[in-house]
């Protein structure tokens, strides 16, 4: 087992990471201080994965309630994040009850949110059972919902007490979902470590395959790099935001098409590949860099190709964006491979790109 630590002061919490690691008693033990437990997960993990997890927690005396939520992106929603409350509500959770999210990105953004809120704020554990979620929504905090008009508007900064990614969880994980979690593996080198996107291409197979030890490392090094830059920046006032490299398109990706069409991973994957070629319009990065990154996600199966909803729409859908200030979309451009920045961009080149990526 490897194990980070994401620096936050008091609020630090580490990432373990390793096999097996759900089955492991006496790693829970320590940040488990209430006689009850609460693992929020959904209907294809829970029948997986949630009584041996329940076993383990049993070990340590707790009393343990599955809530099992509806699999998908489109009930990332209040309507069901009000039934976690439900249940909550009716076992007599309390303050010190701890949530456990077993699932991936949308059953972790789901717990923690309702983490966040009830009682105005208990304590979580993140067990991320896709790779998307393990490199990548599991770590820094960001929890929320949908709304209709916009990806992730509604939700809070939430910090987990521990994240916990069993890697032996990714065997069961479809090949469809895999590639969606490497689409955030690949972001990870695109905008901080040109040498990790060099490894990422050249252990293509491996990585495809599940391999165990190529897992290993991609999920480690997307974990160094994703903890390194919450800790410089919890809040996204700056440099984290460049982790949304690829996502103000794949953003809209999601919303234009009705959240679930697309996975998350193939909308982002499919937004850098437009963000590169943004780039490259605007001088940043060559043409040739800008194909070698749609060459890398092509080969993780990923789309390339942007739905056609129009320029008009994609514009109207990246107005509603966390990065949009005064009216001014900010995009997350390539300043060179390995290093990102946030720009506002003339509609124009904006257009160009939509048009040149079958968006328009």
């Amino acid at each position: 087992m490897k194990t980070l630590e994401v620096d936050l002061g008091n609020r630090s919490y580490p990432i373990h990471i390793g096999t097996q690691l759900i089955e492991q008693a006496a790693l829970f033990e320590p940040y488990l201080k209430a006689s009850t437990v609460f693992i929020v997960s959904n209907t294809t993990v829970a029948p997986l994965y949630a009584q041996t997890l329940s076993n383990t927690l049993q070990q340590l005396g707790k009393v343990v309630h599955v809530i099992a939520l509806p699999d998908g992106e489109s009930y990332k929603d209040w309507q069901h994040l009000q039934l976690i409350f439900d249940e909550l509500l009716a076992h007599g959770a309390d303050r010190q009850t701890m949530i456990i999210a077993l699932g991936g990105g949308v059953v972790g953004d789901m717990a923690g949110f309702a983490a966040a809120s009830f009682m105005r704020g208990i304590r979580f554990i993140q067990v991320p059972t896709t790779l998307l979620a393990q490199v990548d929504s599991s770590v820094g905090g960001k929890t929320g919902i949908n709304h209709p008009l916009g990806k992730n508007m509604i939700g809070a900064f939430h910090q987990p007490v521990a994240v916990i990614a069993d890697l032996h969880t990714l065997r069961t994980l479809p090949a469809r979902e895999l590639s969606a979690g490497l689409a955030e593996v690949i972001k990870h080198g695109a905008i901080a470590d040109a040498e990790f996107l060099n490894w990422i291409e050249a252990n293509t197979k491996a990585l495809l395959a599940c391999d165990t030890d190529a897992m290993a490392y991609a999920v480690l090094r997307s974990c160094e790099i994703k903890s390194a830059v919450v800790s410089a920046d919890e809040r996204e006032s700056g440099i984290r935001a460049t982790l949304n490299f690829g996502h103000t398109f794949g953003h809209a990706i999601e919303s234009g098409l009705g959240y679930g069409e697309w996975l998350h991973g193939e909308a982002v994957g499919c937004g850098m590949v437009m963000g590169a070629d943004l780039s490259c319009r605007l001088g940043y990065i060559t043409r040739s860099e800008a194909d070698r990154l749609k060459h890398i996600v092509q080969s993780m199966r990923l789309p390339t190709q942007a739905p056609q909803l129009g320029a008009p729409r994609y514009m109207e859908l990246m107005q509603v964006d966390k990065k949009t200030e005064a009216g001014q979309i900010r995009y997350i451009l390539l300043e060179k491979i390995g290093k990102a920045q946030m720009k506002q961009v003339p509609d124009a080149a904006v257009i160009e790109t939509l048009t040149a990526t079958g968006a328009a």
